[in-house]
């Protein structure tokens, strides 16, 4: 099967997120999933996101969280432009969104000594 981009799987340790081209790899405990790298938000590229306890794929800038297997955005942003704080109308807005236009989802495998996103 022809592949599109690749990491060194050295480093992706579980809970990291690293860029592969277009893509946001997350090593979640073991499980390697590859999203679409800008976030619904404010387009923050999600490979300096990090994955939380629960799995998600965190936003580096607002905290909005993603479920890595499916693209859905799961909880809104804490914030918007430079603000970071509470925004109960606007958070679920942008989340409602995120929901509709969820992040692209490929699958990722270790192959030998790297991280391959499939097409």
């Amino acid at each position: 099967m022809p592949t599109s981009e690749h990491i060194p799987a050295a480093d992706l340790p579980p809970g990291a997120v690293r860029p592969a081209g277009p893509w946001a790899v997350a090593n979640d405990r073991g499980r390697l999933t590859a999203v679409s790298r800008r976030c619904r938000h404010q387009l923050a590229d999600l490979a300096e996101g990090t994955v939380d306890a629960d799995g998600c794929l965190v936003c580096p800038w607002h905290q909005a969280r993603y479920d890595l297997h499916t693209g859905e955005m799961v909880a809104g942003p804490r914030g918007f432009l430079g603000y970071h704080g509470p925004t109960p109308g606007y958070t679920g807005l942008v989340r409602r969104f995120g929901q509709v236009v969820r992040l692209r989802v490929r699958r990722a495998t270790r192959r030998g000594d790297d991280v391959v996103v499939d097409d």
